[in-house]
């Protein structure tokens, strides 16, 4: 089993599990929303070495809407600091609803940046010049996110426009406090374009491992935003970013996290990978219901919470080869006829999600024409959580199935594999207590 197997396995799982859900109903506040199909549903993860992985409707476009907040709240911070961005904005949980009136009672500032009203000063902070409009950084920015050119929705946005009414009275009422910085009108018009720009769900899942790889796109190696920024940006998502349900969120999910009434959703694994998913359908909150349970339901299942404690980024896979480029004590390498080479992957350290997905793909890279017999050393491995021992066992299964002999050196029995003379048949992985004698299993030069 490949590693993009493991993965997509498991989203395909999720998306049959919950593509019956039919609760919820559409943003029909905004006429062009109400047209969206109620039926669409994707599920997307990009991984920190740029793995795209998706289910369903990845690739089918809708506007952004919320989803833009965070990321234009990183251009902010980039161009101006975070000091003077919250001169204007707050980094408080409003425990309110999107479009709620969340101003600080002595400033004026509005609680964050993930409710309509931060998101609309937000976007005011950002410059505008002759030279680089306002609206040109925020789609420029975007698309830097995305790694690749972003457009605009003209229908969605003209929907926006012309509904938009109270997005325009909390502009009008926040500059009534003084601290709006340019003219209500501009500034929720720019937030309205803002809003409206196309992407995937594919597209959010770049944007959101973006942010988790420390501000580096992980499909094109852009540094879009500092490593500082990228932090300060998942902290206010973590706290702020589903709303008046932020708190649930983060106890039963545990990601950093943002929704929008257009159906997507995005939650990132910092260090580890991006989430999106894409599900019109809407609970009260404005949260995607297919997306909000296939999410918490993956949290669940991977162990994905942000306070659990994660394998230590490293180095993970210290060695890809073959066994007879190995040397052996006393004595040069031996040759080995082709039929006979072993590929030889080996790991150490704590394995977790994305440490088992590196393994799995190193395990692919050695056995270029997929049918070399294979060991896994784990000799060096400190530990091993639930999800990586699914992932693993589950790939070296398939493996094994697929006719390839599969061997792990496992002495302290991570995978609790049954032995030379456990169960038999060519689709079963065995375990050894060392790489020499998993090796010589694999070769028939050992006991089967």
């Amino acid at each position: 089993m490949s590693a993009a197997e493991a993965v997509t396995e498991a989203l395909r799982e999720l998306h049959a599990r919950f593509v019956p859900l039919r609760e919820g109903s559409l943003a029909e506040y905004i006429p062009q929303l109400a047209r969206s199909d109620p039926d669409a549903f994707g599920l997307a993860l990009i991984s920190m070495d740029g793995h795209c992985y998706g289910v369903g409707d990845t690739r089918a476009p809708f506007t952004l809407q919320s989803v833009s907040k965070p990321f234009v709240y990183a251009l902010a911070l980039s161009l101006l600091g975070l000091d003077e961005v919250c001169r204007w904005v707050n980094a408080e949980p409003s425990g309110e609803a999107y479009n709620a009136v969340s101003l600080e009672p002595d400033t004026g500032r509005p609680d964050n940046a993930m409710v309509n009203a931060g998101a609309i000063i937000t976007t005011a902070l950002i410059p505008d010049t002759p030279d680089a409009p306002r609206f040109d950084r925020v789609l420029g920015c975007l698309s830097r996110f995305a790694g690749r050119e972003l457009d605009v929705d003209e229908q969605v946005y003209a929907s926006e426009a012309a509904t938009g009414d109270r997005n325009r009275a909390l502009a009008y009422l926040i500059r009534s406090t003084g601290p709006l910085p340019v003219d209500p009108v501009a500034a929720v018009d720019t937030y309205f374009r803002q809003c409206a720009v196309r992407a995937t769900a594919m597209d959010l899942a770049a944007m959101t491992a973006t942010l988790a790889h420390g501000g580096v796109n992980p499909l094109t190696g852009d540094v879009v935003v500092s490593g500082p920024v990228a932090a300060q940006v998942l902290t206010v998502m973590a706290t702020c970013g589903m709303y008046d349900a932020s708190g649930d969120w983060l106890l039963r999910v545990g990601l950093p996290a943002k929704s929008g009434v257009s159906g997507g959703l995005i939650a990132a694994g910092p260090a580890r990978f991006g989430l999106a998913t894409y599900s019109p359908r809407l609970d009260s909150t404005g949260t995607s219901v297919r997306g909000r349970a296939a999410l918490g339901a993956l949290s669940e299942r991977l162990g994905l919470h942000l306070m659990h404690n994660p394998a230590l980024a490293g180095s993970t896979v210290t060695l890809i080869a073959t066994a007879d480029e190995l040397p052996t004590a006393g004595a040069a390498p031996r040759a080995r006829a082709p039929r006979e080479r072993v590929a030889v992957v080996a790991a150490q350290g704590a394995l977790d999600f994305t440490a088992a997905e590196r393994v799995l793909y190193a395990l692919d890279e050695a056995r270029p024409r997929g049918t070399e017999p294979v060991v896994l050393d784990l000799v060096e491995v400190t530990g091993v959580d639930r999800v990586a021992r699914v992932m693993l066992g589950g790939g070296l299964g398939r493996i094994a199935a697929a006719g390839a002999r599969t061997a792990v050196a496992d002495p302290s029995r991570w995978l609790d594999l049954p032995g030379p003379g456990g169960r038999e048949g060519p689709g079963v992985p065995r375990g050894f207590a060392t790489r020499a004698r998993a090796v010589a299993w694999c070769t028939g030069d050992g006991p089967g």
